[in-house]
């Protein structure tokens, strides 16, 4: 059989399945320490196999949103010792996800989940706008920061481009020699660039329509050049939590895409990923890697969020399964040949941590067992009955491939956990050319340095 084929099979039927069904009332109220995925996470040997899983609905689906009270002057995230965290961008709009041009410039792209009419009584229901997951208008504008003087901070700061030129919540950046390419929520847009160019004021070209908007911050669209830049990939997140919309609110969602440079020749690279963000080649191979948003309403402690590879061809379960065969029940019995197909994810990044950001570290300012290893932004949790994420974490890779336990990196983002109160939330997180490491911190409207003392 073809590579193409079983994406081929798997549209059809989508295609032709039916909505999913709601739970049955299973709900079953016990007694759990709140972190017992994600110790699990923390013990498991790489490889989601080895994770144990409880029953789905072994706790009631919670809703815990988070209050974003702000970063008190002087106070910042805690790094492990022998590292120094200062704030490298501050009064940002919004920035959610970062890229270092080919010169060193920083473009960091501001845009942010708008409610719908509908929308709106929802979020003043569930307080949504104490948590910074949703502005009244999406800024959709990149800024510039550049290190003239290279002392580690930005000397210059201006909009690169503006909501008039931008595509409708840009998110994902990359540069191909003299293409800048801008990834909205509904469309890829390219547009002549010169390197060291610090503003561009001009529509571009759409190369590619996507499907708009999705399920919670699923109208994330993030871009990546194969290595030698014949193809781009993209990533699309799903238009529901479980399918609950329908098959044909999916097409085309849940995947990573594969793109020739002008748009053409679009087909399926994996699909089954239900919300793909961060994208990434693993530091000395052909090996792609993403960080998966998983899905909510099982329990406190399903379904864990994961770092995959990702392979060609491959199906990662979403809707019907999770962590390869586990089915959810809520679309039981439901298209068991996709299920058994469904690949297991390489490392559980805990349950509701709304895993993210991505980078691979490539530099040398950090210590050695930081070398060519995974940094994973944790936007942090709503779906969980306790806080969960809200930091940046550290996977350890040797020879391309994960060769130790998850690890936080970055924390102190929860202010007090029993009052669900955060001073901000980590998203993008990128390297600088000097080998220091910053993170966005969209709800706080600012970034992060991180950099190992010297």
């Amino acid at each position: 059989m073809s590579r193409i084929a079983p994406f081929l099979a798997v549209s059809v039927l989508l295609l032709t399945s039916r909505c999913a069904q709601k739970p049955a009332e299973r709900v079953v109220q016990v007694e759990q320490q709140a972190a017992v995925l994600d110790t699990a996470a923390r013990q498991a040997t790489p490889g989601g196999a080895s994770v144990p899983l409880p029953e789905p609905f072994a706790t009631k689906s919670a809703r815990n949103f988070s209050e974003v009270i702000g970063w008190p002057a002087g106070r910042t995230p805690t790094a492990p010792p022998g590292f120094t965290v200062t704030l490298y961008s501050a009064q940002m709009a919004h920035p959610r996800w970062i890229y270092v041009l080919p010169n060193g410039d920083v473009l960091v792209s501001q845009a942010s989940t708008t409610p719908t009419s509908v929308g709106k009584k929802i979020v003043a229901e569930l307080g949504l706008d104490k948590s910074k997951s949703l502005q009244p208008v999406s800024p959709n504008t990149l800024v510039l920061l550049r290190d003239t003087d290279h002392d580690g901070l930005p000397d210059l700061r201006q909009t690169f481009m503006s909501p008039e030129y931008a595509p409708d919540k840009p998110f994902g950046m990359l540069a191909l020699g003299n293409t800048l390419y801008i990834a909205g929520t509904s469309e890829v847009r390219r547009y002549p660039y010169q390197p060291g160019q610090t503003s561009i004021a001009a529509a571009g070209t759409k190369i590619l329509d996507l499907p708009r908007g999705g399920y919670n911050n699923h109208w994330t669209r993030n871009l990546l050049a194969a290595p030698d830049g014949r193809k781009i990939y993209i990533t699309v997140g799903s238009g529901s939590n479980v399918q609950e919309h329908g098959a044909e609110n999916e097409i085309r969602r849940a995947n990573i895409l594969e793109i020739d440079p002008d748009g053409s020749h679009e087909r399926i690279y994996a699909s089954g990923l239900r919300n793909p963000v961060g994208l990434a080649w693993a530091p000395g191979t052909r090996t792609l890697w993403t960080a998966v948003n998983e899905r909510d309403g099982l329990g406190d402690d399903l379904v864990p969020d994961y770092l995959t590879s990702v392979r060609d061809g491959g199906f990662y379960g979403w809707p019907y399964s999770y962590f390869g065969q586990h089915i959810d029940p809520r679309l039981e019995g439901q298209h068991p040949e996709l299920v058994a197909q469904a690949l297991v994810p390489d490392v559980p990044l805990g349950s509701h941590t709304a895993s993210l950001g991505l980078a691979f570290y490539t530099g040398r300012a950090f210590p050695q067992k930081y070398h060519q290893g995974a940094f994973i932004g944790q936007h942090g949790s709503w779906n969980r009955s306790t806080l969960a994420g809200y930091k940046v974490v550290f996977v350890p890779f040797k020879k391309g491939k994960p060769s130790g336990p998850l690890e936080d990196f970055l924390t102190g983002f929860i202010a007090d956990a029993s009052r669900q109160k955060v001073y901000g939330r980590p998203v993008g997180v990128t390297q600088l050319p000097d080998g220091s490491l910053l993170v966005a911190d969209d709800a706080a409207d600012c970034i992060w340095r991180v950099s190992a003392n010297k």
